[in-house]
């Protein structure tokens, strides 16, 4: 790693970084197909669909409004209407008229929604423990959790700049 005397190329990687970039994003892309792939196979659905379904279970009345989903998942707005759409086919999910705002939409857990969470949760979790926790001593728990939160907040540093610029233009 460069020193403080040594500024790199901002431009580019050193090889040092490039190595260190290249395994993060193997681990992350790894960890969410492993995630995905489990869900699949044992419950029938996507990492995705639970992602929604958890917003739901998690909410007050088990419902959300499509604002307040993409604001959860931090998804694009067509990205939540369309995966909404494939869910409330499977049954998994309905939509409902917003009373309080008639250009609003609830988009509401079904009784079918929650077995399919009910059911896929304990694998989940099984999968996740046996990846991230029984591969991590407890002191390297806590060194990823500091880093991640690092992370993340050096990302929100990021988009809030990227909105500030954009305000600006």
């Amino acid at each position: 790693m460069p020193t403080a005397r040594t500024r790199p190329d901002p431009r580019k990687l050193t090889a040092e970084e490039e190595e260190l970039f290249h395994a993060f994003y193997l681990m992350r892309r790894g960890f969410d197909r492993t995630l995905d792939a489990q869900l699949q196979r044992d419950d029938g659905i996507s990492i995705s669909e639970l992602e929604v379904l958890m917003a739901l279970v998690r909410s007050p009345g088990r419902r959300l409004r499509v604002r307040d989903l993409v604001e959860l998942t931090g998804w694009e707005k067509s990205r939540i209407s369309h995966q909404v759409t494939r869910m409330e086919a499977r049954g998994l999910v309905e939509r409902q008229d917003c009373a309080e705002d008639r250009r609003a939409t609830w988009i509401a857990l079904t009784g079918d929604g929650r077995r399919v969470v009910v059911r896929a949760l304990p694998g989940h979790t099984k999968t996740i423990r046996r990846i991230l926790y029984d591969a991590l001593t407890a002191e390297q728990q806590d060194e990823l959790l500091a880093i991640a939160q690092r992370m993340t907040d050096a990302m929100d540093e990021e988009a809030g700049g990227s909105r500030d610029a954009a305000a600006g233009a």
